[in-house]
């Protein structure tokens, strides 16, 4: 999700609720203690120079139970760091404390915002000689009524 997006979206909001991959709730007494830019600049394992940026928040749990961010307090704060960073109309990455930071990417369903898991991934498969993955056929034997390994089922 962009900013641009995310905002679109909190302007429609009355509250905010985010969901961690597993389903669990961010508490709701989160603060939102960062917006930023992220700017990486790398080489792949292939040699390739590649840069990224994206748009961070960090949301962040305390002990003030009783506080809750607003959705249009949100929006403020993403226009400060757009005013002061010149963001644009980055894709947004959050991260979140659990046993370490974890990254997540942004989705919306519709009433409830998600922070969906990120993976990590060889970019130059081509180059590190990583075999591009192929379909697994499988075989259905319909005489067979049990699957013992001589039957060729399993």
């Amino acid at each position: 999700m962009n900013i641009q997006d995310f905002k679109n979206t909190l302007s429609t909001l009355e509250q905010l609720t985010f969901v961690l991959p597993s389903g669990s709730h961010v508490a709701p007494h989160f603060h939102l203690t960062e917006v930023g830019m992220i700017s990486k600049i790398y080489v792949d394992c292939g040699g390739t120079v590649r840069k990224e940026n994206n748009a961070n928040f960090q949301l962040w749990s305390a002990d003030d139970l009783d506080h809750r961010l607003q959705p249009q307090k949100v929006i403020e704060i993403i226009e400060m760091a757009e005013n002061e960073l010149g963001l644009g109309n980055l894709e947004i990455e959050v991260e979140y404390q659990s046993e370490t930071i974890g990254k997540y990417g942004l989705e919306f369903d519709g009433g409830r915002f998600l922070l969906k898991a990120t993976q990590t991934d060889c970019l130059a498969k081509d180059k590190c000689g990583i075999p591009e993955a192929q379909p697994v056929n499988v075989i259905i034997n319909e005489s067979v009524s049990s699957c013992s390994p001589e039957s060729g089922c399993c």
